[in-house]
């Protein structure tokens, strides 16, 4: 865990994970989250180990087992308020086929398109929301992908 404090500039400040320095507002602002959809994609070779998409990881100071989101320091001590979240069933743990960032138009459409859907607005089509979604990412084809989450 120190060679990963020291290494990785961004991710222990953005997950908490720096004792003495963890934000409140962060966890603030997570928790607050609506739903937060965490998406594994089961041939992932980019994220080592891919469960790390789901905040998963192994324990300090080994490389085995794979230890799940709920197992782990940042979850059971709530640093980013996922276990917030979690306890109150907002977040989703989704496993699709394919590589990092691979997610196939059907997938998106299952997994990610229904909490972007304006509730409030019945004359909102699914299309029309899918469309919008692709065009403001720049997404075209049909096997593409989008940076979801990825976290140790």
């Amino acid at each position: 865990m120190e060679n990963y404090l020291k290494g990785c500039r961004f991710l222990p400040k953005l997950n908490n994970e720096i004792p003495g320095e963890r934000n409140g507002t962060y966890k603030e602002r997570f928790s607050s989250l609506e739903n937060l959809v965490l998406i594994m994609f089961e041939s992932d070779i980019v994220l080592i180990p891919r469960e790390t998409s789901w905040f998963g990881y192994y324990p300090d100071g080994a490389f085995d087992p794979v230890l799940p989101p709920q197992k782990t320091k940042l979850y059971e001590e709530d640093w980013i308020g996922l276990k917030t979240l979690d306890d109150t069933g907002r977040v989703k743990f989704v496993s699709v086929p394919g590589g990092h960032l691979g997610i196939s138009d059907s997938d998106m459409m299952k997994h990610i398109v229904p909490y972007l859907m304006d509730e409030t607005s019945p004359s909102a089509s699914l299309a029309a929301t899918w469309y919008a979604v692709k065009e403001a990412l720049g997404l075209t084809g049909s096997n593409t992908g989008i940076l979801l989450q990825s976290s140790t």
